[in-house]
């Protein structure tokens, strides 16, 4: 879309309004829903302000607006964006009786609407029109609507003195503190830089090898992510946590040794594996949050997980992919087997420091 309409100089950036709002909106509005309104609330009124700021940006683009505008509402439209994620995870988590089996085909939906999001807009023919961004500030305002059918769950009651530290939801940092927490955010957030490869460098791998349409091939991921999901409850009620999570781990070392390989069989089959390695070591960690963090503190954990997830470890993982792709000869003469080789050996060291560092305790701190 930006492309399209002459903006083409701002891409970059508009990709990273993203991360920009991973660090600051998710930690801030998960304070807000552990201390001081109702989650499905929050929820409700960061879905207005996405719809009106993707409406914004609709009009600015169409109506030629500068672009430095243009991409300052795209970073309104992430920052009311950005912290949906962990308070929608939250929302379900306190309303599941047993999230470990009710929460994978509860989260598969999340995937299957994605995918259904995607249809719609190639669809109504908006893959490079604002009716795209329209399209999504309609599906906002339902999700806002949605939220009215939902019991409220009022939180805590707030304490009456509390530091800026805390109002912003920095004091979520003292979670890291635990030896288990921290492996796993740490974990999440390492395993993330190597990862954010997967989504721009895989098409242009994908041409290379002759195989066209790459959304097509893509979506792969997605089905597999599905399948995954729905697994999840019988794995998680048999096996524990840390095992799960060493098996998600596994896949993405697999998948990357497969890129390796650099066939078309090959590259198909690691496109399958995204979806076990998304399931069995990124839902599973937000399980692991709700089942081992406070309840007064899940909301700020979900957040803290999404900042590190989203922020941290995407704002690093595209820079450092980028600057990698470069040094393998990218666009015109990737050595994909280089490329995908040293990123492999990034996950075989993330998945060494989690075997050695946790250690599954069953307590519950803070």
């Amino acid at each position: 879309v930006l492309n399209v309409h002459g903006y083409a100089v701002i891409q970059p950036l508009a990709f990273a309004t993203s991360a920009i709002a991973a660090f600051v909106s998710p930690l801030f509005f998960g304070a807000m829903a552990d201390r001081h309104m109702a989650p499905t609330r929050v929820l409700r009124w960061l879905s207005c302000g996405a719809a009106l700021a993707l409406v914004l940006v609709g009009l600015a683009i169409n109506w030629q607006c500068n672009a430095w505008g243009v991409l300052g509402l795209i970073q309104l439209y992430n920052l009311c964006s950005a912290p949906t994620i962990s308070l929608t995870t939250s929302i379900t988590m306190s309303r599941l009786d047993e999230p470990k089996r009710q929460f994978g085909p509860v989260r598969a939906l999340g995937t299957i609407g994605w995918m259904a999001g995607c249809l719609l807009i190639s669809v109504l023919n908006a893959d490079a029109s604002t009716l795209a961004g329209f399209t999504g500030a309609l599906l906002w305002l339902g999700l806002a609507g949605f939220t009215f059918l939902l019991p409220e769950i009022e939180p805590p009651k707030s304490v009456e003195h509390l530091s800026w530290h805390e109002r912003l939801g920095l004091d979520a940092l003292t979670l890291l503190k635990h030896p288990d927490h921290r492996v796993i955010f740490l974990c999440a957030c390492l395993l993330n830089i190597p990862l954010a490869a997967f989504y721009p460098y895989t098409p242009p791998h994908l041409l290379d090898l002759g195989l066209h349409k790459p959304a097509a091939w893509m979506s792969l991921s997605q089905i597999a992510e599905i399948f995954a999901m729905f697994m999840l409850g019988a794995l998680l009620t048999r096996l524990r946590l840390k095992w799960i999570l060493l098996a998600g781990l596994g896949f993405a070392l697999a998948r990357y040794g497969l890129f390796v390989l650099n066939t078309q069989a090959s590259v198909v089959a690691g496109l399958a594996l995204h979806g076990c390695v998304y399931t069995l070591f990124f839902t599973t960690a937000q399980i692991y949050v709700n089942e081992r963090v406070d309840a007064a503190w899940r909301t700020r954990a979900q957040a803290l997980l999404t900042l590190m997830n989203s922020g941290v470890a995407y704002l690093i993982g595209y820079l450092v992919c980028g600057w990698w792709f470069r040094q393998c000869g990218g666009p015109t003469a990737t050595q994909w087997p280089r490329f995908w080789g040293v990123l492999a050996v990034a996950v075989a060291a993330v998945t060494i420091y989690f075997l050695s560092a946790y250690r599954g305790r069953t307590r519950k701190e803070l």
